[in-house]
């Protein structure tokens, strides 16, 4: 990478360098549209039978209870929400189970605001779904196929053995604990933590999501009969997705955090232009 602007200071150097290529950025900026869509319409499509279950048959495998549940049950002359995880039951009224609608409180598993489309409808929840999912498909399969071309999951994301050590990654949760960042040459790559979270989602997270999404295809089931096999059921596939997703929002938020404690223009400057600024000092200034 070459720098391309330099600011010097009394101690130290501004340095701008190339750090994300046209196309990373493209479909970085293409995976938040495809997920942001997948998360709204795929709420939407759970919400036409809120609950989830392990094994092949869900509620007709009855007295074994679902995994999760999310309803409302009558509270007198109202209603409240509960959300239940195994055995554990919890109060939610207002977000999910029972939340405003048209002004008055009403059973939904989860509220109009964050469902595509916002009234309740799964047909068009399930269009929404499928069109973003295949564009999202499409769209890794780029990032990809560019990713092993072009040596960016070789040269940017694979941790070294140093990296992968019990004390290496001891020390970088702890600093990230106290939210102290790399400074300097540091900053030009990404740590093990990161490394290890973006591989994660890609191989891991990612895959699966799709392959449980297929799972819960008939068509898929006709062309692919092991997948059912490989996830224990349609019920199970359908668990294992809504967890999946689950997992994705969790990183997604914690991803959110870093950018905004870690410096926010010098984020998204780096996702829009592909470059990143750092400060190193003039004698450790390096021409690469």
């Amino acid at each position: 990478m070459t720098s391309i602007a330099q600011s010097e200071t009394a101690k130290s150097r501004k340095v701008l360098f190339y750090r994300h290529s046209v196309l990373v950025r493209i479909t970085h900026w293409l995976n938040v549209l495809c997920l942001s869509f997948l998360l709204m319409s795929g709420l939407q499509i759970f919400n036409a039978h809120p609950a989830l279950y392990w094994g092949q048959y869900g509620a007709d495998a009855r007295p074994d209870p679902s995994f999760i549940s999310i309803g409302a049950v009558e509270d007198g002359d109202t209603i409240k929400g509960v959300t239940r995880i195994g055995s554990i039951s919890l109060p939610t009224t207002g977000v999910l189970g029972a939340s405003i609608v048209d002004g008055e409180l009403a059973p939904r598993a989860f509220p109009s605001w964050i469902t595509i489309p916002s009234y309740q409808d799964l047909a068009t929840g399930r269009r929404w779904h499928f069109f973003f999912a295949w564009f999202f498909v499409i769209n890794g399969f780029v990032y990809l196929l560019y990713g092993l071309l072009a040596g960016h999951f070789r040269r940017d994301l694979a941790p070294t053995r140093t990296e992968l050590t019990p004390g290496h990654l001891a020390h970088e949760v702890a600093e990230h604990a106290r939210l102290r960042f790399p400074k300097g040459e540091a900053a030009r790559h990404y740590n093990a933590l990161q490394k290890l979270a973006y591989v994660g989602v890609i191989f891991v997270l990612l895959p699966l999501m799709v392959l449980t999404g297929l799972t819960m295809s008939p068509g898929f089931n006709a062309i692919f009969p092991w997948l059912l096999d490989l996830f224990g059921g349609r019920q199970s596939a359908r668990t294992f997705h809504f967890i999946t997703a689950s997992l994705l929002v969790a990183f997604v938020i914690v991803h959110i955090v870093m950018v905004l404690v870690s410096g926010v223009w010098n984020n998204l400057r780096s996702m829009i232009t592909g470059y990143y600024a750092l400060r190193v000092e003039p004698e450790k200034e390096k021409s690469t």
